[in-house]
């Protein structure tokens, strides 16, 4: 049964958890996908007066800036929500990666002027920023005398980009706006109480903030964590679990093509979000080919609240297709930045957006160019509208590569290659060139094969390559070679880190030079 009317925008995450924990009380909130232990929406609801003793007891008040540096799903999705539901500013960090060393947590608390670090393990000796171990501490056993109330409609998440090509891009996203974004998605996904989501992606990114925990918390529905992705039995595990939808990225899509032995789809997923990196056409009709679930590709960043475009769940989408804008003011503009008209249909032109859910600046100093005088946002991606408001994507702006004069977007490339079953992921590059300035390269990753691979067998698939790409697209506009490396640098949701391709840092295993 659908939702047949848009979800209001929540006043605040207090009030949502208060008001969901009065409706739906013992009810199943969020699950650990691969244990027994849940948080229904009561325990939520008490979880976060607690949290509000430990903080004033630290000191804490609304509008602080607190990171979070939590390993375990259900863990951090309480700290997480009932930070939220204080009034904090929560800057959700990476526990794989920043625990490694505490210059690391120092570098990033500096960057987002933390005044505290929620931790579920203790801080590293050379750690100098104020540190609270949620499980070393009276956490839960606090005071039931309120001193002070806290203001639940302040704070927010704080997200920063890694800052390894320039200053950190630093964005504070307000608590209106991540719950306006997750109405919007709660509204489309048409959740209700009945529907079950599975999460595998990362919680310290957007997406998952937003498209799994709020979006949720929204709807009143339930939620499937899981620590990562993991492939083996993961259709069992949904069914078991009676997950109804999935959030996902097409790393995770490209490696659910392929059903194991004797692997059984259940019938009563609805669908799969797709998020966060391109989708190539091809990768689509496979999968839903093989399992009979729709996949939903959506378009999204991080000064979106996650959320830009999106297909509709009904026979309306478009594949090649990011879907229309929801709840998102967008327009594509000329390519020539002397000229400030919006590109016709069908014209590759720069992306803007602008809305409810957009961040209207920056906090660190650079990016001040990214926003015109009327609040647009320069997404820094390629692209063209058609004549009924769907928008394709062909590439971000700083990925074009310029072979003499000639604009080759890599995506078109890209979404060739990945056609050929063989082929699990794929990236074009330009490389410097004394002649064009630059000539794109291809780089793959080949289903199963690694260093021990027989080079004679990879070549075999390395021809197909170039065959396609010869029969696809003139010599002026081909890579000039093929790479094939083992594995590709990516971020913890799938996504390609192009700049690292062309270094040494990433071993090529054959290099194929293209007729």
């Amino acid at each position: 049964m659908s939702h047949n009317r848009p979800f209001e925008t929540p006043d605040s995450v207090l009030s949502l958890v208060e008001t969901q924990a009065i409706r739906h009380g013992d009810a199943t909130y969020v699950l650990e996908v691969r244990g027994p232990r849940t948080i229904t929406y009561e325990t939520l609801a008490t979880k976060t007066r607690e949290w509000q003793d430990t903080l004033r007891a630290l000191g804490v008040t609304s509008g602080a800036r607190v990171g979070l540096i939590v390993a375990d799903p259900l863990d951090f999705t309480e700290a997480f929500i009932s930070l939220l539901a204080a009034g904090v500013w929560v800057a959700p960090l990476d526990p794989t990666a920043a625990l490694s060393t505490g210059e690391q947590i120092n570098q990033r608390s500096q960057t987002l002027n933390l005044e505290l670090i929620v931790s579920d393990r203790r801080a590293p000796a050379d750690q100098k920023v104020r540190w609270h171990d949620m499980y070393a501490s009276s956490h839960g056993e606090g005071s039931s005398t309120r001193v002070a109330a806290f203001d639940p409609q302040s704070g927010g998440v704080l997200l920063s980009s890694s800052g390894t090509t320039g200053t950190p891009k630093v964005m504070a996203l307000p608590v209106g706006q991540l719950l306006h974004a997750a109405a919007l998605i709660a509204t489309h996904n048409e959740l209700t109480p009945t529907e079950r989501g599975m999460n595998p992606l990362p919680l310290w990114h957007i997406n998952a903030e937003v498209v799994g925990l709020l979006a949720t918390l929204v709807s009143g529905a339930s939620l499937a964590l899981d620590d990562r992705f993991h492939r083996t039995g993961f259709w069992t595990l949904v069914d078991s679990l009676g997950v109804t939808w999935i959030n996902a990225v097409p790393a995770i899509i490209s490696r659910l093509v392929a059903l194991q032995e004797n692997e059984v789809v259940p019938s009563r997923v609805r669908f799969i979000r797709s998020a966060s990196a391109p989708l190539a056409p091809a990768l689509l009709r496979q999968f839903e080919s093989a399992t009979d679930i729709q996949v939903v590709e959506s378009y999204g960043m991080t000064e979106a609240a996650s959320q830009i475009c999106v297909n509709p769940l009904d026979a309306t989408r478009k594949i090649g297709s990011v879907g229309r804008p929801v709840g998102v003011e967008l327009r594509v503009r000329s390519l020539d930045h002397t000229d400030k008209s919006d590109a016709d249909s069908f014209v590759v032109g720069n992306v803007e957006i602008k809305g409810r859910s957009v961040i209207t600046n920056y906090e660190a100093q650079g990016y001040e160019d990214r926003f015109d005088d009327a609040g647009w946002l320069r997404t820094g991606d390629l692209g063209y509208l058609d004549d009924e408001g769907f928008v394709f994507l062909v590439g971000r702006s700083d990925d074009v590569i310029n072979r003499g004069g000639e604009k080759i977007f890599p995506r078109e490339i890209e979404e060739s290659v990945l056609g050929l079953a063989a082929v699990s992921a794929c990236a074009v590059v330009g490389a410097p060139h004394d002649v064009y300035g630059q000539v794109p390269v291809l780089f793959v990753q080949l289903e199963g094969v690694t260093s021990a691979t027989s080079l004679d067998d990879v070549l075999i698939t390395v021809k197909e390559i170039h065959d396609v790409l010869v029969s696809a697209f003139a010599r002026t506009r081909r890579p000039v070679s093929i790479n094939v490396v083992e594995h590709f640098p990516s971020h913890a949701t799938g996504k390609i880190q192009k700049r690292f391709l062309t270094s040494e840092s990433v071993p090529v295993l054959l290099e194929h030079r293209v007729s």
